[in-house]
């Protein structure tokens, strides 16, 4: 599966069986979040084996079950953290999706559980994303059209295009999608509306777009 397949096929998952991750499972996920940390700067960790977190009432409202493990988005606190932590928390997710394993964004209806990651000085958590076996493979939910988030300078190319198919499967909080994506005089910006997490949101949609338009295609201005 290429990590366009995966975007395409990927739902956020709530339910969770009670099957623990494969000890290959566990070195590749491991591996890919060292990646990620080198090139970010960021101090995400994977937690597992760790159902306190999701076993409170937040959790309950969320509708969240069997949830053992999860990626602890946790950075440096600053301006920039909600996206960076958006744009590689979504390579994660989709190499979850590759790994066949399933996923769900999660940003308050979880317990903090302090013990289970690393904060160094400095350092917040953003948000976590559960992980693990799913009871089912999530969804489809409803889209935003493209007119309604895409400003265009001129005809749309077939890759920016093909980039907005992508960002509108990107997952966002309670399905909002307050972004807007801008072509102009060959350059491609990114911004966020106004609501709670959109600039994580925002993340998550620039790394879809990046997969799907190819970022040898365009430059972000």
């Amino acid at each position: 599966m290429t990590e366009l397949e995966a975007i395409r096929t990927r739902h956020s998952v709530r339910q969770y069986l009670n099957k623990p991750l494969k000890p290959d499972e566990l070195a590749a996920l491991r591996s890919e979040v060292d990646a990620c940390n080198k090139e970010s700067g960021l101090h995400i960790q994977l937690v597992i084996n760790e159902p306190k977190a999701f076993e409170g009432g937040m959790a309950k409202y969320g509708r969240f079950s069997g949830v053992q493990n999860y990626f602890a988005l946790v950075g440096k606190a600053g301006a920039d953290l909600q996206e960076k932590c958006g744009y590689w928390g979504e390579r994660l997710v989709l190499k979850a999706q590759m790994m066949g394993l399933n996923t769900c964004w999660v940003a308050l209806t979880f317990h903090k559980m302090k013990s289970a990651y690393v904060l160094d000085e400095g350092e917040k958590l953003a948000a976590v994303i559960a992980l693990g076996h799913g009871a089912n493979q999530g969804f489809p939910r409803k889209s935003k059209t493209m007119d309604e988030v895409t400003k265009v300078d001129g005809a749309m190319p077939d890759w920016f295009r093909a980039g907005m198919e992508a960002v509108l499967l990107a997952p966002t909080a309670v399905n909002q999608q307050k972004f807007l994506f801008t072509l102009e005089d060959g350059k491609v910006s990114a911004m966020p509306g106004h609501a709670f997490y959109v600039k994580m949101d925002l993340g998550i949609a620039k790394y879809h777009f990046e997969v799907g338009a190819g970022k040898e295609n365009f430059q972000w201005g």
